[in-house]
């Protein structure tokens, strides 16, 4: 443990020294890049915002940064496991916090470090900043002072001020008592705790188990002295005797540990042994909480009892119980709704929020962050992961309702539905982009179809297809193979009710679907038995027919093997809508600087100035979709006739024929990407330009081009897909790349249910 502890303070030191040095940085979120911009943002522009927040405090939050802004503040006196180190030595520990803020809640931070020990004058230095932040969180303050800070400064301050040590700990401790307590069978108002450590945390967790409706008669606290009871003088204070025992019959730890049901320990290593845990009730719940090593090791309390549910505050056994779990979600939902405090009913709020998304399936990327653990209510899963991105969506508004209820929310939250999708946006960045497809496919409600319906991120775009109201998934696979798959993945969706299945191997539709497609196939040398064995074992045709026969009102396909290959397949089978030469696929990429429409990345290797033509107004249709505006860019290494080669020639000359069949579309070309993407440059190069801002849809002249284009953009510009789309097919199909998430997956569905098409009466599939 000791190598492995010096080799992370050697990569960490590494990592903070690294340029720039520390982990914070200020960047502007407003252009600065004009004598207007610096005109609005400076002098005398700023003037109108300082007179409107003069007379409507409130417009504070509207017109700056203050109603997303927290100070993170201490004065270095209980940092960690390190102690009284002092408010200097405390300023990567702070830095840290602020990037958790960031990180996890989309809230911007600034640390401040107080050398200031005696609690009123830190109290007189702190009250005074409430006109720079939305809220406090006060960090490793020592105790008793941190109940004094924190009490006097909620009384002087009207924004939140919480004491993370005490309450984000005390939260997340009290879900996984929830929990714990749930699956053991247990009602809380019977169960007998013991603590150790009689600090901040200690405290706190005790006051919000409380709360929880644990009888106060239940608990016995014990510290360094011994069991805290009535009489005791020894290191106490008001907070401690709040859970004095009115008799001293029990003097020691050990006496207190015969038939407990919870151990909390907030204290120090070592302090529980395995004879205490023998002594305790059946199936009990240990939380040793001591970092960086625990009261007792889980490993030791499995030897002695394998009934046992263990928690710790370490990362590398089950049951973490982090603060991370908590804080930045009730600070997001405190300053969302303008909160003026975090008060009890925020905090239960919470802990109900934490302990239920542990009983929800888990996201592919949880999945994938934790391989090989068991991610599903039980002994080893009492609360959700760190790395959980739904937190923020399940606490954030649980917060705000409790925050809008006890009374305390200055700006109520009045359209939850909108509310959740920005806070949707905050964890899937396709959020924003998805919102207006979404909603048109929970209004039409249709079926897609899954090609590769055993692969694990089909199953889970499967549950969140369902989760999201958007349609009903029919999967292609072996029922037995999506059932095993399901339990591995601790996913929870009937196959009898919740979605449809087809089965390659038995299926009593087979011998419809082999003739299909035969007399779709047969003058293309498909005899009858080359079209039984493909039916058996291709699920892209399988899909392509069930969509075809209209049991399935849209297609998704492509999760592996080449594109295509499944385009062909599809396109065998359904077919260019009337009017369409050639299908071609539409990449879109969300970058830092917006989204893009790339076209086409994966079809048509040399296409023709009709095809540019028919891809061009296909590909703007489908933007429309998102709720875009198309703004089209032809692309080429000539700007506007600088060169007369081929390609370039090509390109002019389509962008003349899209001109003629749309003259609504806002299309110019042929261009540099350059000029495409920075609208100054290309006033510059053509002033008389029919293109305004960026160009949000990229027309390249060749596949090579495309495709190249597509993948430096994805890789160098952090790119996330969606799709690629398949335009110009009859029915709704679309192809994505192999390296697709679960996410991404969702996406697509969505995007093919509502394309346009009527779904016949009377049909539906069956498995």
């Amino acid at each position: 443990m000791s190598n492995n502890r010096g080799d992370i303070y050697e990569e960490s030191l590494r990592y903070h020294r690294r340029e720039p040095a520390g982990k914070l940085s200020i960047q502007p979120t407003k252009p600065l890049a004009t004598r207007r911009d610096l005109a609005l943002a400076y002098s005398p522009g700023v003037a109108s915002a300082c007179e409107a927040i003069r007379d409507d405090p409130n417009e504070a939050a509207n017109l700056t940064a203050r109603g997303n802004l927290v100070a993170v503040i201490t004065n270095g006196t209980a940092v960690l496991g390190l102690g009284a180190i002092g408010a200097l030595a405390s300023k990567p520990v702070m830095e840290g916090k602020a990037v958790l803020f960031k990180k996890f809640a989309h809230i911007d931070s600034v640390d401040i470090e107080i050398d200031e020990q005696d609690p009123q004058k830190l109290i007189d230095i702190i009250a005074p900043l409430e006109p720079s932040f939305g809220a406090i969180n006060l960090e490793d303050i020592g105790a008793p002072a941190c109940f004094i800070v924190e009490k006097e400064l909620r009384r002087r301050m009207n924004i939140p001020v919480f004491h993370d040590d005490q309450h984000g700990t005390a939260i997340v401790a009290g879900a996984a008592v929830v929990n714990a307590l749930k699956i053991v069978g247990k009602k809380i108002g019977d169960v007998k705790l013991v603590s150790t450590g009689g600090g901040a945390a200690s405290l706190a967790c005790l006051d919000l188990l409380v709360s929880l409706g644990l009888p106060k008669a239940n608990i016995t606290l014990v510290d360094l002295h011994g069991v805290v009871h009535e009489g005791r003088t020894e290191d106490m204070n008001p907070y401690k005797s709040r859970y004095a025992r009115p008799d001293a019959s029990a003097l020691t730890l050990s006496d207190a540990m015969v038939d407990a049901d919870i151990f909390l320990g907030l204290s120090a290593p070592k302090v529980l042994t395995q004879d205490h845990v023998k002594s305790m009730a059946d199936k009990p719940f240990i939380l040793a909480l001591a970092n960086p090593e625990p009261e007792i090791l889980p490993e030791l309390v499995q030897e002695v009892r394998d009934d046992a549910i263990m928690a710790t505050g370490r990362s590398d056994y089950p049951n973490q119980v982090n603060n991370v779990l908590c804080f930045p979600f009730i600070f997001r939902g405190a300053l969302d709704c303008g909160a003026t405090t975090i008060n009890e009913e925020m905090k239960i709020a919470c802990v109900k929020a934490i302990a239920a998304l542990a009983e929800k399936d888990v996201p592919e990327m949880v999945a994938k962050t934790y391989q090989g653990e068991t991610l599903a209510l039980g002994p080893s899963y009492v609360i959700p992961k760190p790395f959980d991105p739904r937190l923020i969506l399940e606490i954030a508004p649980a917060v705000v309702r409790a925050a809008m209820e006890s009374g305390v929310a200055t700006r109520p939250i009045e359209d939850f539905e909108a509310y959740e999708e920005r806070l949707s946006a905050y964890v899937f960045r396709s959020g924003n982009l998805m919102a207006p497809v979404f909603d048109k496919a929970r209004d039409v409600q249709k079926r897609v179809v899954f090609a590769e319906g055993e692969d694990p991120r089909v199953l889970r775009a499967a549950r969140d297809l369902i989760g999201e109201k958007l349609g009903r998934p029919i999967l292609i696979g072996r029922p037995s193979v999506i059932a095993r798959r399901l339990d591995e993945l601790s996913i929870n969706l009937d196959l009898d009710i919740a979605v449809d299945v087809i089965n390659p191997e038995r299926d009593e539709r087979y011998t419809d679907y082999w003739q299909h497609y035969h007399s779709v196939m047969e003058r293309r040398g498909v005899t009858p038995e080359t079209a039984r064995t493909v039916v058996r074992t291709n699920t892209t045709v399988i899909a392509s027919l069930a969509l075809d026969r209209g049991e399935a009102d849209a297609l998704v396909c492509g999760s592996y093997g080449r594109y295509d290959f499944h385009a062909r397949h599809v396109m065998d089978v359904i077919g260019l809508k009337d009017g369409v030469s050639e299908p071609s696929a539409l990449g879109v990429l969300m970058l830092q600087k917006g989204t893009f429409f790339i076209c086409d990345a994966f079809i048509t290797q040399d296409p023709t100035i009709e095809q540019l033509v028919e891809t061009t107004l296909l590909a703007a249709e489908e933007v429309r979709k998102f709720g875009i505006t198309p703004k089209v860019a032809l692309l080429s290494q000539s700007d506007f006739g600088s060169d007369t080669n081929a390609s370039a020639c090509k390109m002019r000359d389509a962008v003349a024929a899209i001109k003629a069949a749309d003259p609504t579309l806002e299309v110019e070309g042929e261009m540099s990407g350059e000029a495409a993407t920075d609208p100054a440059l290309r006033e510059q190069l053509f002033p008389n330009s029919m293109l305004s801002g960026v160009a949000n849809v990229l027309v390249l002249p060749t596949l090579e081009a495309a495709n190249i284009s597509y993948s430096l953009l994805k890789s160098l510009g952090d790119g996330l897909p969606i799709g690629p789309l398949l335009i110009g097919a009859r029915k709704p199909a679309h192809i994505v790349s192999p390296t697709v998430t679960a996410r991404g997956l969702l996406n697509t569905a969505a995007l093919a249910l509502i394309d346009e098409g009527e779904r016949p009466d009377g049909l539906s599939t069956r498995s």
